[in-house]
């Protein structure tokens, strides 16, 4: 059999991959917004002498530097998405870096919550009217750059009011950029706390709230990493998708000629998409297009493999 007669069968991994995304885009601002009052901050700092400002500045590279592995991450999958080392394309770097990024939030909290608890023990002298400021600063800008990244994830966010409580909507979702969301979620609590608490040991003595939001955070922090860590691994490890996009597969494929699914493996290869290997037991085999033509076009479904078995008629 001549090569050219086999082109049609013959198909690429890359599945979008290969272009520039919407999560990448806005990650790009961000980074440039957050490196701009890195700078301005431990400038401010050194001259004005401000340790409130200068560590906040010094923190905000931090920041910049977790969203520049974010950002690597999207360049990494579009630099190598025609790759043929990755067998379904480069979609699980985004997972990766997800994962990878959840651990570092982990550790951020860890870190919070240890000095939380030291100045708990060993309370220390606030600037309150310096550390009011830095905060609130943090606050708008990482509120900034909150709105800029959820975009549109908000509106497809809402679609549903039970979504978030659906696995199968974190399968969907752009790890990547949901960890670099995270990243800024959580400084934007960090900032919100610290406000509240600088406010109330200002005005009512009340210094002990400062480190006591620190812990709150940081535990919320936490909490919002683990999800993340779940997902993404779910992805990593290969693990089904969902019952209902399971099920719905089965089903599709069952409603003609009587065919039976007898095995049938689903999982994730990329933020929405997903690879299918099914064997089907019937009375009258088909071409495997014909499988591929049964399924509905909204599975997100971008690399099938059918195996057909002919079982005799009784």
């Amino acid at each position: 059999m001549h090569n050219e007669s086999i082109d049609r069968w013959i198909h690429d991994h890359t599945f979008g991959q290969d272009q520039a995304t919407d999560g990448e885009r806005r990650t790009i601002i961000v980074i440039a917004i957050t490196a701009l009052v890195m700078v301005v901050e431990i400038a401010s700092g050194f001259l004005s002498g401000s340790m409130a400002l200068l560590a906040d500045g010094l923190h905000m590279g931090s920041h910049a530097t977790a969203l520049t592995i974010t950002a690597f991450a999207y360049y990494y999958t579009r630099r190598h998405a025609r790759d043929k080392r990755f067998n379904f394309g480069t979609g699980k770097i985004n997972s990766l870096a997800g994962f990878a990024s959840a651990i570092l939030l982990v550790v951020f909290a860890l870190v919070m919550a240890v000095e939380s608890i030291k100045r708990l023990i060993s309370p220390v002298a606030i600037i309150f009217d310096m550390a009011i400021i830095v905060a609130f600063l943090g606050l708008v800008v990482n509120g900034a750059c909150l709105f800029i990244l959820r975009g549109r994830e908000d509106d497809h966010h809402h679609q549903d009011g039970n979504e978030i409580h659906d696995h199968g909507h974190w399968l969907k979702r752009d790890h990547n950029l949901w960890s670099a969301y995270l990243h800024v979620l959580a400084d934007t609590l960090t900032s919100f706390l610290a406000i509240i608490a600088l406010l109330a040991g200002k005005y009512f003595g009340q210094v002990w709230l400062d480190p006591f939001m620190g812990i709150v955070g940081a535990l919320l922090v936490a909490r919002w990493s683990w999800g993340l860590i779940k997902v993404s691994a779910h992805v990593l490890l290969d693990m089904q998708v969902p019952e209902s996009l399971s099920r719905r597969v089965k089903e599709a494929i069952e409603l003609a000629d009587g065919n039976r699914v007898s095995d049938q493996h689903i999982w994730a290869i990329g933020p929405g998409i997903y690879a299918a290997e099914i064997a089907v037991v019937t009375r009258k085999p088909r071409p495997p297009d014909t499988y591929w033509d049964l399924l509905p076009d909204d599975l997100g479904l971008v690399h099938f493999t059918v195996e057909v078995h002919a079982c005799p008629e009784t």
